[in-house]
């Protein structure tokens, strides 16, 4: 029962795969007695639905010792300061909100959103942040002498995924010593006990191992397939089911760089639009249900500027929900293969960082205490999931669009409870980090707040007035706002000048 888990297998490269590799690894380092290896297909393409990733992207790759430097020149990649949602509340001109990646000022000491709804002089992001107006001038979020993973605002990135993929294996391979296997599974083998026991391989030996983790994407052979672990839809909260994606050069060489994701809304869907270091990522999403495939690439062609039958655009088809359980015996899903919601708020990529970081900190040394570990994080990861799915969620119930798709999908009976409990709480008070008092919070009060406020959302605070006791303070947090805003927009440089700089000059090490 103490048998202790020394072999570590990976099904399935791309990001999800490759990341995992590499914190188990990092983490391991100096433990002789553990091999990891990671099993590759050849022939099967990365999925590679959105191109963005949160803040957390910064911490795990300096965890994993990747130089922020060459991550930025191998995956042609840029910076991301936070999310602009075009059109969503009712799609007239001024339409425009944004999700910024740094927290309002004094956040956790201090609320300022009581104030700003007495004063609402200008939108909230850009009255309580500095980001936003970073943003608008295409500005980047640190300067050339700032160290790595530091800078004045807090940030994302970009990245094509295929590139960042590559690196990740070739880090993993070369200086966390992960085997790589290239092959493909022809059959997965269960002891007595149903757990994994071995992975038949097309063209190679048999690989045995202790412990599994399945990075294989939607077609999910281990956790799925193997043994049986159902999927659970979610499609009756969120209804896109298609995207379509596609990649462009400038126009100009010199043309800025966004520092954020433009999140445009269509009649049945968004479109995602990114700018990395030499071309863009735009991509459809939508519901099949309410347009076609021949309507959806026309709605980006148009978009994009281009004839329809140029677009060549790549199509995914999806299906919102996860697995029941994302840790079943002695295997972990992780990535696609646990589950995909949508593309937006890039929240894939930062579900793969949490699972991993997770199975990297508490997978046990031995196979008798498996089960005590994956009850763990079944609970926390099924809460994680769920919470996601609010915050998604909340995009769209706030719009007052009318096409039949933003009517479906703010339907009463598609909101969760929880989030329908919580917006009838913040009719009467803003969002408080009371609001989020589990320890596996995924997104802050700040991040509903945003979204609320951006999207109109009206909070009662006639009854409340001991929320606004102290406007001395909220004005001169505002004027500190105001002057932060006017310093940085003076002294950062633009996104693309930066980029460029990078191709001769390096971030510090820290």
């Amino acid at each position: 029962m103490t048998e202790p888990i020394k072999k570590i297998v990976i099904v399935g490269g791309g990001a999800a795969g490759w990341l995992t590799a590499s914190l188990l690894a990092k983490h391991h380092l100096n433990n002789q007695s553990i091999k990891i290896t990671l099993i590759e297909s050849s022939d099967i393409p990365t999925v590679g639905v959105g191109e963005g990733t949160w803040p957390t992207m910064k911490n795990t790759l300096h965890k994993i010792g990747i130089d922020e430097n060459n991550f930025l020149r191998q995956c042609n990649a840029s910076f991301k300061q936070g999310n602009q949602f075009v059109g969503w509340y009712d799609g007239s001109e001024n339409d425009q909100y944004y999700h910024p990646f740094s927290a309002p000022q004094a956040y956790g000491k201090f609320d300022l959103s009581p104030y700003w709804m007495q004063k609402a002089e200008q939108n909230f992001a850009s009255s309580v942040s500095f980001q936003p107006s970073l943003c608008d001038l295409n500005l980047a979020p640190k300067r050339i002498t700032d160290k790595q993973y530091q800078g004045s605002a807090n940030y994302g990135y970009h990245l094509d995924a295929g590139k960042f993929s590559q690196l990740l294996k070739e880090h993993a391979v070369n200086n966390l010593g992960v085997l790589h296997v290239i092959d493909t599974v022809e059959t997965v083998k269960l002891d007595e006990l149903g757990n994994i026991a071995q992975i038949e391989l097309k063209t190679s030996e048999s690989i045995v191992g202790d412990f599994f983790v399945d990075c294989s994407g939607f077609s999910s052979l281990l956790l799925g397939k193997a043994l049986g672990v159902p999927f659970v839809k979610k499609t009756d909260c969120l209804i896109t089911d298609r995207a379509l994606a596609v990649q462009l050069p400038y126009d100009d060489e010199n043309e800025a760089i966004a520092s954020h994701t433009k999140s445009v809304a269509q009649s049945a869907g968004w479109i995602w639009d990114i700018g990395l270091q030499t071309r863009r990522g735009v991509g459809y999403v939508y519901s099949s249900e309410f347009t076609t495939l021949e309507q959806a690439q026309q709605t980006l062609a148009d978009y994009v500027g281009v004839e329809k039958e140029d677009l060549n655009a790549k199509e995914i088809e999806f299906t919102a929900g996860h697995r029941e359980k994302f840790w079943h015996k002695n295997c972990v899903a992780i990535g696609l293969s646990a589950g995909f919601l949508e593309p937006l708020e890039a929240a894939a990529l930062m579900l793969i960082e949490i699972s991993a970081d997770h199975v990297a900190q508490q997978l046990p040394g031995c196979k008798s205490l498996l089960p005590l570990v994956a009850d763990r994080f079944n609970k926390e990861m099924t809460l994680r999931w769920q919470k996601v799915i609010d915050f998604l969620k909340l995009h769209y119930v706030l719009s007052k669009r009318e096409e039949p798709f933003w009517q479906a999908i703010r339907a009463s009976e598609s909101i969760p409870e929880h989030l329908t409990q919580q917006l009838q709480l913040w009719q009467y008070q803003p969002p408080h980090e009371y609001d989020f008092s589990s320890s596996v919070e995924t997104f802050p009060a700040a991040s509903y707040s945003y979204i609320l406020y951006g999207m109109h959302f009206q909070t009662d605070l006639s009854n409340r007035q001991h929320l606004l006791s102290k406007t001395e303070m909220a004005e001169k947090l505002f004027s500190m706002n105001n002057q932060t805003t006017e310093r940085l927009t003076k002294h950062l440089p633009e996104h693309r000048a930066l980029l460029t700089q990078l191709k001769s000059n390096s971030f510090q090490a820290i």
